[in-house]
């Protein structure tokens, strides 16, 4: 499966233990949301989606983005 680059922004900051369990993406905290940014899969994006959710983090937006 292609890679695609996408971010995915949740509600406020992440602590030390979501940071870690997100050590593979990009890490970006805004005011109010948090972003988190990788080259994934289809695959590699539910699993990142699922860990969204294991750890009880709002989800706010998924995006692709284009890196032109």
């Amino acid at each position: 499966m292609a890679q695609e680059a996408y971010e995915v922004r949740v509600v406020g900051s992440l602590g030390r233990a979501a940071r870690e369990a997100f050590d593979d993406v990009w890490i970006d905290t805004e005011p109010t949301t948090t972003v988190l940014s990788a080259e994934l899969d289809q695959a590699a994006l539910l699993g990142l989606l699922d860990q969204v959710r294991a750890l009880g983090l709002e989800l706010v937006d998924i995006r692709r983005v284009d890196e032109h």
